[in-house]
């Protein structure tokens, strides 16, 4: 059986394996059956459970909740609510373990399972493969269909603006919610920390979320942000644990350049972080900017759960991704999209528009997608180490090539960044073609 658990979590296409009702059931047996067999646990097991606005999410969730149920657990049902809702739940309420049903910037017919530990972090590897063994051998369960718990979605708002440095009073804000799992909190969180806010694709219909919007089609954001004459936009994925910001110029702000404006931000506070964790997709711009304030920049292997432990590891208060996966881990425990919109916000507040604040310089980067019909490893493509090494000749020492899969769809990756923008698109597109013509789809 092919592995089950990516980089973030189960994810597949909803109705088929391994998000059948069969598998979705064994999934909640596993889990419960894990935290009973670690020792640490004791009936009943509490699960915290949330998703996004799919219309496979309900079911999927009453398949949970049944294989829960039967395996001598029970669910505190959230509702709709962010991914990082679940993360913040799980910990402040003392619950076992948390799920969030939902496939991220997806499209609408995937879905998926992300788990979090009792502490309200993605669950290590070595878990999710005792998780998984236990699945391959766990029955199925019928569905039960799960009752909202009230208050969590509540709770859950409350804490947003808790631990901002000020009063959003006065600001205008368009939030672009995908049509997805923020569109009701999201809103809510910033009306509460006094802000005017203008909700866009902000109703779902099951199918719409992530479709020409949010985080990763932010550019009708951008375009409101400067027709509605708002101080900044902010644009967040299906489960909005990633952000996109735009200034009040429409510019569009990507995770990097958010880090280093939180960072300066930190510095204000009299919080100044020793160092700041990116990932190899990091731009070199803001490895060069950080250093001018004393600040290192750390790389971590891509998917906020390598970023979150490397920032334990180095005790960093600020970490993230260019895709817009941020963290405080003095506020949370993951990405929070909502949260970032927030303290960006902020930022506004004390230190001006966003257009006149500093930013990176950003090292010419590009980012090539080819779809493939396999993940074979990339030394055993024929030519492209000996492709690679010219393209790195060309280079001549300065930029960098990296090339991953993603751990989500099946796609290769090609980043190459550089001094040069002509290079760097030659090496780029030279790259890519071999390993299109090796395994593309």
């Amino acid at each position: 059986m092919a592995p089950l658990f990516g980089t973030d979590g189960i994810r597949g296409l909803a109705g088929q394996p391994p998000l059948d009702p069969d598998t979705v059931s064994r999934i909640g047996s596993a889990l419960v059956a894990s935290l009973l067999d670690s020792g640490h646990r004791v009936p009943p097991i509490r699960v915290v459970v949330g998703c996004d606005t799919r219309e496979s999410s309900p079911w999927i969730v009453a398949s949970l909740n049944g294989g829960i149920l039967g395996a001598g657990g029970s669910i505190l049902f959230a509702g709709v609510v962010p991914t990082p809702a679940v993360a913040y739940l799980v910990r402040t309420l003392g619950a076992d373990a948390g799920i969030s049903v939902s496939a991220s910037h997806n499209p609408w017919q995937d879905n998926g399972v992300k788990i979090f530990s009792d502490a309200g972090r993605k669950l290590p590897d070595e878990v999710e493969a005792e998780i998984e063994a236990l699945i391959a051998g766990a029955r199925p369960v019928p569905a039960v269909e799960a009752v909202v718990t009230e208050g969590l979605a509540g709770r859950y708002v409350d804490h947003l603006p808790s631990a901002l440095p000020c009063s959003l009073d006065g600001m205008r804000i368009v939030l672009d919610a995908a049509n997805g799992a923020a569109h009701r909190v999201g809103v809510e969180a910033f009306r509460r920390a006094g802000a005017e806010v203008i909700p866009f694709f902000a109703d779902p219909d099951g199918r719409n979320i992530n479709r020409d919007c949010g985080a990763l089609h932010p550019g009708a954001m951008a375009r409101m942000t400067v027709e509605s004459g708002a101080d900044m936009g902010l644009a967040l994925d299906g489960d909005a644990d990633r952000a996109m910001v735009a200034d009040d110029r429409g510019v569009i702000l990507d995770g990097d350049e958010i880090l280093y404006l939180w960072a300066r931000e930190l510095v204000r506070e009299g919080k100044k972080p020793n160092a700041v964790v990116g990932t190899v997709m990091s731009n070199l711009g803001l490895e060069l900017a950080l250093r001018e304030i004393g600040i290192r920049l750390l790389r971590a292997s891509v998917g906020d759960r390598y970023v979150t432990e490397m920032m334990e590891k180095e005790n960093a208060l600020l970490g993230g991704e260019q895709s817009g996966h941020l963290i405080r881990t003095d506020l949370t425990t993951t990405g929070d999209g909502v949260l970032t919109g927030l303290h960006v916000a902020a930022t506004i507040v004390l230190g001006g528009a966003l257009s006149k604040q500093p930013r990176l310089t950003r090292a010419p980067q590009i980012l090539r997608n080819i779809r493939v019909r396999e993940k074979r490893p990339f030394d055993q493509i024929p030519g492209l180490h000996e492709e690679q090494s010219r393209c790195e000749a060309l280079l001549d020492g300065k930029g960098r090539i990296l090339l991953r899969y993603s751990g989500t769809e099946a796609l290769a990756r090609v980043m190459v960044e550089g001094m040069e923008p002509g290079v760097v698109e030659t090496v780029a597109a030279s790259l890519a073609r071999r390993i299109e013509e090796a395994i593309g789809a």
